[in-house]
């Protein structure tokens, strides 16, 4: 039966972590493919997410290279809120002979009791888990749900943090891959914000 992995989110932007992760499930998985799923617009954020045609571009080139992974962009046709739920349920529907992963950080993973009918999501998946130091407590009916773990080297890369250098200016060339930091400069995304680079407070998204 062929394994494929699910890694959803919002990718805005995507980073050199989301790679790690996704290549560090590939091998300790076995994993025959990965399907990046982007979200048109999540339900647990209120902030406005880059236009969706420019995170999809950026993930492209975030993957170009490794044939095993697939942007899937079902969430995207669909467009608004996204929950992953119905991506399983479409994914599972088209293609019934796959046993899907779903891959999960250590953040995601944590609110996953949150989620729309999480108990019925996790019946049809294999969840995969990337801990890390320092993040928050999972709650015990989660925690109780089998799931596998696979290690992922420590990275401090995240879209926050990203989009907070960029708002003052700064560089992100060692934190996404090259392709990325390309689009994000040539796009001109995530702008510097004015009162920042004159030495103000920078303002959050």
């Amino acid at each position: 039966m062929k394994r494929v992995g699910i890694f959803g989110g919002s990718f805005d932007p995507v980073h050199n972590a989301h790679v790690a992760l996704a290549r560090v499930a590939l091998a300790e998985l076995g994993l025959d493919e990965i399907r990046w799923v982007p979200v048109w617009q999540a339900w647990q954020k209120s902030r406005q997410l880059v236009p969706a045609a420019d995170r999809e571009a950026m993930v492209r080139l975030a993957i170009a290279g490794e044939p095993r992974f697939v942007l899937e962009r079902c969430e995207l046709r669909r467009r608004g809120i996204s929950y992953t739920l119905d991506t399983v349920r479409e994914l599972r529907a088209a293609e019934p002979e796959i046993e899907w992963y779903l891959i999960l950080g250590q953040d995601q993973y944590a609110g996953l009791h949150t989620w729309r009918d999480w108990r019925e999501l996790v019946g049809m998946v294999t969840l995969v888990i990337a801990p890390r130091p320092g993040a928050a407590a999972v709650d015990s009916q989660i925690a109780s749900t089998p799931h596998r773990r696979i290690a992922l080297p420590l990275m401090d890369e995240s879209s926050t943090d990203i989009r907070d250098l960029l708002a003052r200016g700064q560089s992100i060339e060692t934190l996404v891959p090259p392709g990325v930091a390309s689009y994000i400069a040539r796009h001109h995304l995530y702008q510097p914000d004015v009162d920042a680079v004159d030495g103000g407070a920078p303002s959050r998204s």
